[in-house]
C-alpha cells in the first residue's frame, strides 16, 4: 500500500504521541505501508516545525530525527506534474504526489482544503 501523510499529520504525531496521527506514523515505521514524499514536503515539514508556536511543542531534535527517517526509508518522488486542484495552492504538490506516486491514500486533517475535494482516482485507467 502506498500512502502520503500530510505535513499536518506528521507534526501532530510529534505533538501528541498517543493520538491517531502517531498511530499512522508508527504504522509506517513498522513497515505496514510505503510512505511517499517529495522534497517540497520535507522542506515544508522542516520550516513549519521551526515556527514559534510549534518550537515549544516539538523538539528540534525530534523533528530532525523524523526528517532523517523519512529521507532514509520513504520513497522520495523526484518530479511532480503541475496540478492545480486545491483551494490552497500550497497543497497542490500533495495531489501531484498522489498522481505520480499512484498513492492508495492521502492521510490529512485539512478539513477546509483537501478533505473537501471529491475523491480522485490515484491510478490512471
Amino acid at each position: 500500500m502506498r500512502v502520503i501523510i500530510d505535513t499536518n499529520v506528521l507534526l501532530s504525531a510529534l505533538i501528541q504521541r498517543n493520538g491517531v496521527p502517531a498511530l499512522v506514523l508508527r504504522a509506517w515505521l513498522e513497515d505496514r505501508f510505503t510512505l511517499l514524499t517529495h522534497e517540497t514536503q520535507i522542506a515544508e515539514f522542516r520550516d513549519t516545525s521551526r515556527r514559534d508556536h510549534l518550537r515549544a511543542r516539538i523538539a528540534r531534535s525530534e523533528a530532525g530525527k523524523l526528517i532523517n527517517q523519512i529521507r532514509k526509508a520513504a520513497y522520495v518522488i523526484d518530479r511532480l506534474p503541475n496540478v492545480q486542484r486545491s483551494a490552497n495552492p500550497k497543497d497542490d504538490f500533495l495531489l501531484a504526489l498522489c498522481e505520480v506516486g499512484m498513492a492508495d491514500f492521502l492521510v490529512t486533517a485539512d478539513k477546509a482544503g483537501l478533505l473537501v475535494l471529491a475523491p480522485m482516482a490515484a491510478r490512471p485507467s
